[in-house]
């Protein structure tokens, strides 16, 4: 809106100018709606969502029980012309089916209150063949680092980003093994809780406003 308004008073100066100042003027209408473009395309680089979803599964296979959550309340960022993408979420946020189970969670094993948060940072590492301006899918690879229980870890896998009406979901799948992140599973529930939970991420991303 303030792009706009600044246009028309600028239009409003080139007509009221003499012929010489008026290519002057043009020159700088010219200009000006060339960094508004710039300054519009880079805004649409970066895409945001606080409401990424984050799920794993740690059923043990022929468990009567399934141990499984989901987050609702993920971050993530995505930078698409240097492809750096960011994820955070707090371990509280993750629901169980029965609250005992995500009492056990949060208490026993990602001790939640001593570590609130796990971040990844990474980079799609063949950015340059996504062209996410054009509503497509696209097959990604991911490298990066996850922080979780205080512990740091390098991450590789790979994924999809569905670019579709200026909105990019990013899809991916991976293990996570808890010795890794020194998350100990005690041999009480060992017949229950496998040693690697699958994790699955789908964040619809929309661009970052300023």
């Amino acid at each position: 809106m303030q792009t706009t308004l600044a246009l028309v008073q600028i239009l409003s100066l080139v007509n009221q100018s003499s012929n010489h100042n008026r290519n002057n003027m043009k020159k700088t209408l010219f200009l000006f709606a060339l960094i508004a473009f710039v300054s519009n395309v880079h805004s649409q680089e970066k895409y945001f969502t606080k409401a990424g979803k984050l799920g794993f599964d740690a059923t043990v296979p022929k468990s009567p029980e399934n141990i499984d959550a989901i987050n609702k309340a993920a971050l993530c960022v995505l930078d698409t012309k240097t492809g750096d993408i960011q994820f955070s979420c707090l371990m509280k946020g993750f629901e169980f089916e029965r609250a005992l189970m995500m009492e056990h969670f949060n208490e026993n094993y990602a001790e939640s209150d001593k570590y609130p948060k796990t971040v990844f940072k990474g980079v799609v590492t063949n950015n340059t063949s996504i062209n996410s301006s054009k509503d497509g899918t696209y097959s990604a690879k991911v490298k990066g680092q996850m922080t979780m229980h205080g512990e740091t870890k390098e991450v590789e896998t790979e994924g999809k980003i569905i670019s579709k009406s200026g909105k990019i979901q990013v899809l991916a799948n991976f293990n996570l093994v808890f010795a890794d992140y020194k998350i100990v599973i005690p041999q009480l529930v060992a017949d229950k809780l496998a040693k690697t939970a699958k994790i699955s991420v789908d964040c619809l991303l929309e661009p970052l406003k300023k």
